[in-house]
């Protein structure tokens, strides 16, 4: 996954955290995120169809989260920029402990942006 940011607002998010909804989300990432439109919708698509066949709630709730988390990184030019940093530095490594040095780096962006979104 790879967004380049045209605006730089510093440790500043780019815009408010978005409510977590579909609606919301999707807007959010037209702004911080435009490459990542169509896997968003992608995503949005799957887990409502994934509801409806496990007749769960489960899958809208998880795409949320999982969405709500990654426009977080976005939404902060700094951690977006370290994200896909490490993210394409794990797809270059040369070796196993490489790659997974460079995931855990990523892993631990992500999950203090999902713990930012759900302490809202």
């Amino acid at each position: 996954m790879s967004v380049q940011h045209s605006e730089t607002a510093g440790d500043r998010p780019l815009i408010p955290r978005p409510e977590r909804t579909p609606g919301a989300l999707r807007a959010a990432c037209t702004v911080v995120a435009p490459g990542l439109l169509a896997a968003y919708d992608q995503a949005k698509d799957q887990a409502l169809a994934e509801a409806v066949e496990l007749r769960s709630l489960k899958p809208i709730h998880a795409y949320l989260s999982h969405w709500a988390a990654l426009l977080e990184i976005e939404r902060h030019p700094a951690m977006a920029r370290e994200y896909h940093r490490v993210e394409y530095l794990a797809q270059i490594a040369t070796t196993t402990e490489e790659a997974r040095e460079h995931l855990r780096a990523a892993s631990s962006l992500y999950r203090a942006a999902a713990e930012a979104v759900r302490a809202e």
